[in-house]
């Protein structure tokens, strides 16, 4: 697997590479443009779960013990978490996202049944694990509800309720704008009252806050070390960002408002990674103080930590549905939400059962991407060569979200 995955991360940054060489300056647009803003708040609530709100806290102390694992040795731990999520690997998402505003159009490789059969598979599967990341970290957030470790009934409740919001949300795309502006404007409400938590008072000083961000500084000063997996963990990262890639890339290039491909890019990289770089900073203060999260401040996490499931969710259940037509226009809404919820539910507790890995799924998009470039080479290469504009279909109307259901 360790090959396989490597394999894949090479063929993705040679493909980026290319990609802004022939293509740098094409301006792309998607069938549902947004503004700039919208769109960066489309894909950072989409692009990530709810593995970014709770697992750090859970991950700080394994990087810092070199002794178990001195892979790490070479950055502080800090700096490695923010290489599990920042920055390099949004480089997966936007890969993806030009592809299919730009080349799909033309090449139509996920039109072919058995492509587009593995492709829902792959987005079932993620938006399983994705429920189920919510519930295995549940008892570690909120213990006050149990004994820290067991999945009582009122986890599954709270899974079962993120998932019937998101269902319902993917009913109308009109919801998405909505709901990705107000989950980051709620992140960043989230990341001021646990500031203030660890920097003011006794707890710490601003001193620390900057000291903290100043450590991240360490991951770009290695960021090679993070190309290649690390280690199992890392690799199952990897995987799971492998998962991710192809279908946000195929949600998100709906969104694309005309920016040039290298802004496309600098957008990806760069925007996405100063909430997630301040974040972690707040909360490595949390873990090198021994700042308790009891009580409101665990109750904050998991509630944004669900909102951030649900946008996800959203995005992934409004993709395989649209592509195996299982619409709300051609189901019903009653039909198409009880299907949706029912199917879900079992495909979480499928994941809880082991019978499930995500690295499967990853394993399965490096797959796509190979396949892909092999019949782009073998049948579509000079069509793809003469590529030199997003569809001619695609125009610049801010609006037309409004109008699409």
């Amino acid at each position: 697997m360790t090959l396989w995955i490597s394999a894949g991360i090479i063929f993705t940054l040679l493909a980026i590479i290319a990609i802004l060489v022939k293509w740098g300056n094409v301006q792309c647009v998607g069938v549902t443009p947004v503004r700039t803003f919208t769109f960066i708040a489309i894909l950072f609530t989409s692009g990530l779960d709810v593995g970014l709100i709770m697992f750090p806290l859970t991950e700080f102390a394994g990087y810092a013990d070199i002794k178990a694992s001195p892979e790490y040795a070479f950055a502080n731990p800090l700096a490695i978490e923010f290489g599990y999520w920042g920055f390099l690997i949004w480089g997966f998402y936007f890969l993806t996202c030009f592809y299919f505003c730009v080349i799909e159009p033309k090449v139509k490789f996920f039109e072919i049944p058995w492509v587009k059969l593995i492709n829902n598979v792959v987005i079932i599967g993620t938006c399983a694990f994705t429920a189920f990341l919510l519930l295995s970290n549940l008892p570690w957030y909120l213990p006050s509800l149990g004994d820290g470790e067991s999945i009582i009934p009122t986890f599954y409740l709270i899974v079962f309720a993120a998932i019937c919001f998101a269902v319902y949300s993917s009913t109308d795309i009109k919801y998405v704008r909505f709901l990705s502006i107000s989950t980051t404007w709620l992140f960043i409400a989230l990341i001021a009252f646990m500031w203030f938590g660890a920097f003011m008072g006794e707890n710490g000083q601003v001193s620390d806050f900057t000291s903290n961000i100043a450590l991240i500084g360490n991951y770009f000063g290695n960021i090679n070390e993070f190309v290649l997996p690390l280690n199992d963990y890392h690799e199952f990262y990897l995987f799971w960002w492998f998962a991710w890639s192809i279908m946000i890339g195929q949600f998100t290039s709906r969104f694309v408002g005309g920016l040039k491909t290298y802004q496309v890019l600098g957008a990806m990289l760069i925007f996405p990674s100063i909430p997630i770089a301040i974040w972690f900073s707040v909360l490595y203060q949390y873990h090198e103080a021994g700042i308790p999260t009891e009580g409101i401040k665990n109750i904050a996490m998991v509630f944004v930590g669900v909102v951030f499931v649900i946008n996800s969710l959203d995005s992934l259940i409004r993709l395989y549905t649209d592509n195996l037509n299982m619409t709300v226009k051609r189901l019903g809404k009653f039909n198409y939400i009880a299907l949706n919820v029912v199917a879900l539910s079992l495909l979480t507790l499928l994941f809880k059962l082991n019978f499930l890995q995500i690295q499967w799924v990853g394993a399965l998009v490096i797959g796509l991407f190979f396949a892909c470039a092999a019949f782009i080479g073998y049948s579509k290469f000079k069509t793809v060569s003469n590529i030199d504009s997003s569809p001619k279909d695609n125009k610049i109307d801010y609006t037309k979200i409004e109008s699409v259901s």
